[in-house]
């Protein structure tokens, strides 16, 4: 036992050495491989703990099995295997069956090396949107190594080389965009001691937050009389994770800056950690704040703009949730009252958040902007635990609306990111939705014109 345990070691080195080279496009033969069912074996097995030790480097530690990846993982094998079968056929020898079986799956760790590094590299914003380019070379380039395979096994034998060429693309293709593998190895957040982070129901903060909401509302800066101002609520109502509060806290800053809405926004968040400064995030408290700054404003001219980041469920509910307390959901309707009520004309509203595209029917009209992460039947995605930003989040916020002062436009940039995004990671597309109402172009029009003639003095003033 100990014998064939060794020869099966030392014939995996073997097959991996050789398919390193293979994918290398340095020289090989057939005759560098060990092929049998048992060396196939070892090699389909070896290849599971790749890409298992691939995703611990991606998602890091604490981390567990997701036993759902690793079922696709498993199915995909008889796959290879049918394909291996079809390719012999086409050969008219059956031997080439586990031969094709072993050189596909050979190359597996130099992939598995340089897809890591890949996904790494494009977590960083500054690459993000290079992404998908990134993603359809290293397609391409598993592709090329693929048909490289059939190549050293048969040579070029016209036309069945060509049938056998079709067969790979297909099985390629099927495997990148029908059956994707996705991590089979998911990262935790653990959670902070719950006696050691502050909570709402300390006494000193629950009595604070009483007044927070009015003292924050009240000093907002006055609407200024014929300028279309714009002003923020920015709302980061889950507070079981840091997710959303880091994304809020960029988009605050990135409004205040580019949007002219410095003293003219308010943060309602659920954290642990803002509870002494900021309001915390319900459906009273943004009504009244809602209320109360449309009391303020010349809802004729003044613009509300809205930004919620939160998770979504299919019921169109936005979550609420800051522990103990036992909040009310946020939905749809409930949040088109709050607007009707407070006599709010101009709206822009964007929602990153699963299934958000529900909220689109019950808010639009002739003065309103409805975007949203996701269609009504569809998650968005980014708001795992540990992470920064959500994708959309990121690629409205953080990257188009950097480079421009028009919201359709930075939309349907976003939206382009994000599918490139989805179809690179084999997700299934969230579909971002946007909505204008005709009075509310032409405004958002004049309000980016305005912007745009007072970028290069506030340039000018920035450099000084």
């Amino acid at each position: 036992m100990r014998s064939t345990a060794r020869l099966l070691a030392q014939a995996l080195k073997t097959n991996v050495c050789a398919g390193t080279r293979l994918a290398l496009f340095r020289r090989v033969s057939a005759l560098d491989f060990r092929i049998s069912a048992g060396h196939y074996a070892v090699l389909a097995m070896a290849s599971l703990a790749f890409w298992l030790a691939g995703g611990m480097v991606r998602e890091g530690f604490p981390g567990a099995l997701d036993l759902s990846a690793f079922t696709v993982a498993l199915a995909q094998i008889p796959l290879i295997l049918c394909s291996c079968l079809l390719l012999a056929w086409i050969f008219g020898r059956s031997s080439l069956l586990i031969a094709f079986a072993v050189l596909f799956t050979s190359s597996d760790l130099v992939f598995e090396i340089v897809g890591t590094a890949v996904q790494l590299v494009f977590r960083d914003p500054r690459f993000a949107e290079y992404a998908g380019t990134a993603n359809l070379i290293y397609i391409a380039w598993a592709l090329a190594t693929l048909l490289r395979s059939q190549w050293v096994l048969t040579g070029w034998r016209p036309p069945r080389s060509l049938a056998a060429g079709g067969v790979v693309t297909l099985t390629l293709a099927l495997f990148v965009w029908v059956f994707p593998r996705t991590e089979g190895w998911a990262r935790l957040e653990v959670a902070p001691r719950a006696d050691s982070q502050p909570s709402v129901v300390r006494e000193d903060l629950f009595h604070l937050q009483g007044g927070l909401l009015e003292a924050r509302v009240s000093e907002l800066q006055a609407e200024r009389p014929d300028v279309e101002d714009i002003y923020f609520i920015g709302i980061a109502p889950y507070g079981l994770q840091d997710t959303f509060i880091r994304e809020l806290q960029v988009v605050k800053k990135l409004m205040d800056e580019r949007f002219d809405t410095a003293g003219r926004s308010l943060a309602l968040v659920n954290h642990p950690a803002t509870l002494a400064e900021l309001p915390i995030a319900t459906a009273s408290n943004l009504r009244t704040a809602i209320a109360q700054l449309a009391g303020g404003i010349d809802t004729e001219e003044d613009v509300l703009f809205l930004y919620f980041s939160t998770h979504g469920n299919e019921a169109g509910e936005l979550a609420f949730e800051l522990p103990p307390l036992k909040l009310q959901q946020l939905t749809p309707t409930a949040l088109s009252r709050m607007l009707n009520d407070a006599g709010v004309k101009w709206k822009a509203i964007v929602i990153s958040a699963c299934y958000s595209g529900s909220y689109i029917e019950p808010l639009r009209d002739d003065y309103t902007l409805v975007i949203t992460a996701s269609d009504a039947s569809h998650p968005s995605f980014g708001c795992e635990p540990g992470s920064d930003f959500t994708w959309f989040g990121r690629a409205f916020f953080d990257q188009a609306l950097r480079r421009t002062y028009s919201l359709t436009e930075a939309f349907e940039q976003a939206k382009r990111t994000v599918a490139e995004r989805e179809r690179a990671q084999g997700f299934e597309a969230s579909n971002p939705q946007l909505f204008i109402g005709p009075a509310m172009r032409e405004k958002l029009a004049s309000i980016q014109r305005r912007l745009e003639a007072a970028a290069p003095s506030a340039s000018i003033r920035a450099a000084r």
